[in-house]
């Protein structure tokens, strides 16, 4: 049985990014003025993170046999991620189109095509160790095998919006790191900290991350806050998933919280520095580099 650091299950895309000057206009044609081509999606890009921190991480989703799932698969590789939990087929893998403007901010189409989740029974889990399971909900039935197969496995649920996935297992991991629109859409709370309290009856440790606004806790019957890295943003595409990649990392190495909450922080405002959210993603020296000089 292989020991990894963080098992990765969920969401694998394709991720074609844009830089333009502006938001296009209704029937506007107009040139970027950067493009980045790269794999995607909130599960794969967090097995990337680990694995540029140093950490290993393996993938549990699925890839088609295609270009852009044998893309995918070899940068995956290449980066050291562990791929022998990846389901291959012949439904197209989803693809996804962002375009990011001079302020960071962005805008992204997905296209899933007619690619269903995978059954629990896709992927033997008997096959490695994890010390962290982190989850994005994409693959319900997946991540739910995952963790009845490593029920003594800290738990960590990457919950972005509302839907049957997240879900599922907002109630079943013992750490729901969700962003603020899951958390005022799913507790019907506008108020982030009253959001953040409604949460926190669900998960022994909830984080509801701000953006640009830092992020509350709950922990323990511990409330907090932490402000977030400045930074000169270029694109904010994936910053959720490097987030929750350094969170996982950090967690599986054992850090206590306030670090752990920092380490997070700070992979996620880097890759925020460059344009596409695969590309950004920081390796260990430039995250120690940054935190030094914060």
């Amino acid at each position: 049985m292989e020991t990894i650091d963080v098992l990765c299950v969920g969401h694998a895309s394709y991720d074609i990014s844009l830089r333009a000057d502006h938001h296009p206009a209704a029937d506007e044609k107009m040139s970027a003025e950067a493009m980045a081509c790269c794999g995607g999606g909130p599960a794969a890009n967090a097995a990337v993170a680990v694995a540029r921190l140093g950490g290993h991480s393996a993938l549990a989703a699925y890839l088609d046999n295609e270009a852009f799932g044998e893309l995918h698969l070899q940068e995956l590789q290449r980066e050291g991620v562990d791929s022998s939990l990846i389901v291959r087929g012949t439904q197209a893998s989803p693809v996804s189109v962002s375009v990011a403007k001079p302020d960071g901010t962005r805008f992204l189409i997905n296209h899933k095509a007619q690619t269903g989740a995978l059954p629990g029974d896709a992927v033997d889990f008997s096959a490695v160790q994890p010390r962290v399971i982190l989850a994005d909900g994409h693959e319900p039935a997946l991540a739910k095998a995952a963790l009845e197969a490593h029920p003594e496995v800290p738990t960590v649920l990457d919950a972005g919006s509302v839907h049957p996935g997240t879900e599922l297992l907002c109630a079943q991991v013992d750490c729901l790191v969700a962003s603020l629109r899951f958390a005022r859409d799913y507790s019907n709370r506008a108020d982030p900290v009253a959001a953040l309290d409604a949460l926190a009856t669900l998960a022994p440790t909830v984080v509801v991350t701000l953006g640009e606004q830092g992020l509350l806790w709950a922990r323990n019957g511990e409330h907090g806050s932490l402000p977030a890295f400045v930074v000169q943003a270029m694109d904010s595409t994936g910053a959720g998933d490097a987030f929750h990649g350094g969170f996982a990392h950090g967690l599986a190495g054992g850090m206590e919280w306030p670090m752990l909450l920092r380490h997070a922080s700070a992979v996620a405002a880097l890759s925020c520095t460059r344009l596409g959210a695969r590309p950004g993603l920081p390796t260990a020296a430039e995250v120690v580099t940054f935190m030094d000089a914060c």
